[in-house]
């Protein structure tokens, strides 16, 4: 069965019948019609929801002369972004701050379900990379071409010589292409190597040693996430930047 999880069965009684005739008008036969919201996707939208509510909450109870704990943590990610931000795209970066702060918590909070004892790590599945990596993906090109308009960011994969255009264009395109296929391997197979590692160790040894490969999981996670961020950060930098 697709679904374990308290969650997961939560959805499919309330959205399976609805998912599964999606699936159906656009040709999509599901192995279990009954059920085809499956613990990944789950706990993706518990992810999701999780932060909507936190940053609502953050948002109602807003106070200069006494932050709240939950409002301290925003400052905090958001300082953090914002300085990271600053230093890798520079001007105008205020704009972005917000996609980058969203990638950074998503990736992070999925990775970080694989430490709860039952519970497969989200970005472990590789569906799950490769989504982010393709929201990205069409976000800074989208961004890049607002910028500087369609011809002038096709310059940017034409290179700085008319010459060798040729050449340079359909290597750019391809390059361009790869960031999707690196952004999901490297999140995909760090967090599925983490999980079987910690996995083989709980099977062959005492709780005490495992637990060390938690710690490694925890360090893992809050790299990875501000790996893809910073990716994408450089991604966004390189797709706003204008030719002098």
């Amino acid at each position: 069965m697709p679904e374990s999880l308290a969650i997961t069965r939560f959805l499919n009684h309330l959205f399976g019948g609805a998912v599964s005739s999606l699936f159906e008008a656009v040709g999509i036969h599901t192995a279990h019609p009954a059920a085809p919201i499956n613990d990944t996707f789950a706990l993706e939208v518990l992810v999701a929801c999780g932060l909507i509510v936190f940053f609502i909450l953050v948002r109602l109870t807003l106070s200069v002369e006494k932050p709240n704990p939950a409002q301290q943590v925003a400052e905090m990610v958001h300082e953090f972004t914002g300085g990271q931000a600053d230093q890798i795209i520079g001007h105008g970066y205020e704009r972005f701050q917000a996609f980058v702060t969203c990638i950074l918590l998503f990736v992070v909070l999925n990775n970080l379900l694989g430490l709860i004892p039952g519970v497969d790590t989200p970005t472990a599945q590789p569906s799950v990379p490769l989504g982010i990596a393709l929201l990205t993906f069409l976000y800074y090109n989208f961004h890049g071409v607002r910028a500087q308009g369609v011809v002038g960011y096709l310059k940017h994969f034409a290179g700085p010589l008319w010459w060798i255009a040729p050449l340079l264009f359909p290597i750019e395109i391809i390059s361009h292409l790869a960031r999707v296929m690196s952004l999901t391997i490297r999140l995909y197979a760090n967090m599925l190597a983490s999980d079987l590692v910690t996995l083989v160790f709980f099977s062959l040894v005492p709780v005490a040693i495992p637990a060390i490969f938690l710690g490694l999981h925890f360090a893992v996670s809050l790299i990875q996430a501000y790996i893809f961020m910073v990716l994408s950060m450089i991604y966004l930098s390189m797709a706003v930047a204008h030719e002098h």
